[in-house]
């Protein structure tokens, strides 16, 4: 198999270890600038993403993310955001991690060339009607495209996320994310640009989904779950500016309702 582009050299690194520091960090804040354009022609591929995931989870299906290393990594942390921020049920978005939960924490990469533990794991978690977003830098980790086949043997829409434009992931998901941002600065690591572009466009279609699915008010996050002292301040000064209470009746209607700030700001337009 052809070496992916995330394991290539990038020819302005090559004297890496013997820049001054200031020089080795202008660097990687070149390359960093890269990551925006590469996730801007990718936004077509991107907004066919939103549209089958948001059109999965309105007729009841779930979003469930694949991968291994750094990638599984940036799927589990995204899925966990999804509860607090959009009030969502913690199954409704859920991610898998190849090597399981201890790869989380310890490096397990080994894992990522399992594709039957990849077919396993997706069929414990995956059902008709699901959404399936795989995602890996180079598009080739077994566990992934084992994955997002086996979804699409069962009935669900798949996502690829890859770095690599000739990665077979990305020719076996229904759609296929491509994020042109080059080699690394450090040959391999993925961890860098490639991890960075993917960061943002699972941001972008979660966030974009869960707009869609109305778990917002404009920019607000009104279904949000208020479980911390900053999440609650955050709650009283949303129902304070949309329904003009001040704050300590907003802080009370909240305190009255179990701080649902959606029950709060519909019950008050009501009034």
């Amino acid at each position: 198999m052809d070496r992916p582009v995330t394991e290539g050299r990038n020819p302005r690194a090559a004297s890496l270890s013997s820049l001054s520091t200031r020089e080795l960090l202008e660097l990687m804040n070149d390359e960093d600038a890269i990551v925006p354009g590469a996730v801007r022609d990718a936004l077509p591929e991107i907004e066919r993403a939103v549209q089958i995931v948001a059109g999965a989870l309105s007729k009841g299906g779930r979003l469930r993310y694949v991968g291994a290393g750094t990638s599984g990594r940036l799927g589990v942390l995204d899925a966990s955001e999804a509860p607090p921020t959009f009030g969502v049920e913690p199954d409704l978005v859920h991610g898998i991690m190849a090597g399981g939960d201890q790869a989380l924490r310890r490096s397990i990469e080994g894992a990522e060339d399992d594709g039957e533990a990849g077919a396993r794991d997706t069929r414990a978690v995956v059902r008709p009607g699901d959404a399936l977003i795989g995602i890996s830098a180079s598009g080739r980790a077994r566990y992934v495209i084992a994955a997002v086949a086996l979804a699409k043997d069962l009935g669900a829409v798949t996502v690829a996320i890859t770095c690599d434009p000739a990665a077979p992931l990305a020719r076996e998901a229904d759609v296929g994310v491509v994020l042109r941002v080059g080699p690394e600065v450090l040959a391999g690591s993925s961890r860098l640009k490639a991890g960075t572009a993917t960061k943002l466009v699972l941001n972008m279609i979660s966030t974009a989904t869960m707009v869609k699915l109305g778990h917002t008010k404009g920019d607000l996050m009104i279904d949000m779950r208020p479980v911390s002292a900053k999440l609650r301040e955050r709650a009283v000064r949303i129902v304070r500016d949309e329904s003009g209470l001040d704050d300590d009746e907003a802080r009370r209607r909240l305190e009255a309702a179990g701080w649902n700030v959606r029950a709060v700001l519909e019950s008050s337009t009501r009034r």
